[in-house]
């Protein structure tokens, strides 16, 4: 497992996160969750993503029992607020210091710990001034419940001026977490370059592009039994991808990827930590034997060669567009 410094900070993460989004508390269940976390910890990953939305506080406290017992200071533990979250009434959600201070609390308790290393703004929110979100963070961090703080899927110019609040209130804001990958690179235009300005990495979700760049979902064939597209929940988000023109450019990163020896999930991933500003692509699994192939990409180079033959296979489906950073109108509900 190869490391790599968050932002600018001195806090060492590995390159490979567990996440877990849709599966706990929902797509599987705990005994497996339970083992699926266990064999990440084997293979070397330490640091773990979660969210307080994520199965309506569930995946928490999946995540938090799975983790007993094992060396906290050993641990990079990630958590985010702003969704809608138990009754889901007026102050259940957004980021008001109201919110945030409550979440925070809720998390940890869930979390079975005295801190998290990472407390991230899960979304952007129009609705709350951004010095009361920014202010409410650094009294978290100064009453030792988190040691920095990220964002997700904020813009270059959300980034710039939260970074600029953080920065006066003597807080660390070290890190976005946006979708990324080969078929997604709306970050690439505007977010990265505004990042390396400030020093903030990004920790990605999807970078296999919800499981689309594994191969497994083939041009005019009916989705694999059990995948994601077949899950309620999970459809939502793979639907996108699911075009025949899309699935068939993917297909063609299978020679690819057997000329250097990996296979298809390790070259999506790493492909994106090829990306000097990436600190992590977060990972999810359904049973423990997929860590195994996912953590191979970890210290993985590919080189510009290979880099170029992606992009002739894959560059026509791409999505580069930075306007579609999601960007919500007002809190969700």
């Amino acid at each position: 497992m190869a490391y790599r410094y968050l932002g600018n900070s001195g806090l060492k993460i590995s390159d490979i996160t567990y996440g877990n989004w849709l599966t706990h508390g929902g797509q599987v269940e705990n005994e497996v969750a339970t083992a699926c976390v266990h064999a990440a910890l084997d293979h070397g990953i330490t640091t773990f993503d979660t969210a307080d939305v994520y199965a309506n506080t569930v995946a928490e406290q999946v995540l938090g029992n799975a983790l007993k017992g094992q060396r906290r200071e050993s641990l990079e533990i990630f958590t985010k607020v702003w969704g809608a979250t138990g009754p889901k009434g007026p102050n259940d959600s957004g980021l008001s210091r109201k919110h945030i201070l409550e979440s925070i609390n809720g998390s940890l308790r869930r979390l079975g710990t005295d801190y998290v290393d990472l407390y991230q703004a899960h979304r952007y929110d129009p609705e709350t001034p951004l010095e009361e979100t920014m202010l409410a963070f650094a009294d978290i961090v100064r009453q030792g419940k988190a040691l920095y703080i990220g964002v997700s899927e904020w813009t270059a110019d959300q980034l710039r001026a939260g970074h600029a609040l953080a920065s006066e209130l003597g807080i660390h804001l070290i890190s976005n977490q946006p979708q990324y990958s080969m078929l997604w690179r709306v970050i690439e235009e505007e977010v990265v370059p505004a990042s390396e300005d400030l020093g903030i990495s990004q920790i990605v979700w999807s970078p296999l592009a919800q499981g689309v760049l594994t191969g497994k979902y083939l041009p005019g064939q009916p989705a694999p039994e059990g995948s994601r597209a077949t899950d309620a929940e999970g459809s939502k988000s793979v639907s996108r991808y699911l075009d025949d023109e899309i699935l068939t450019a993917v297909q063609n990163l299978r020679p690819i990827a057997e000329q250097v020896g990996l296979s298809m999930p390790q070259l999506a991933l790493a492909w994106v930590l090829s990306n000097p500003n990436i600190a992590s692509a977060i990972i999810g699994a359904s049973r423990p034997e997929q860590i195994a192939d996912n953590v191979a990409a970890s210290g993985t180079t590919l080189e510009q060669e290979v880099l170029d033959r992606i992009d002739e296979a894959i560059g026509h489906v791409v999505e580069r567009d930075p306007s579609k950073t999601d960007r919500p109108t007002q809190r969700p509900s």
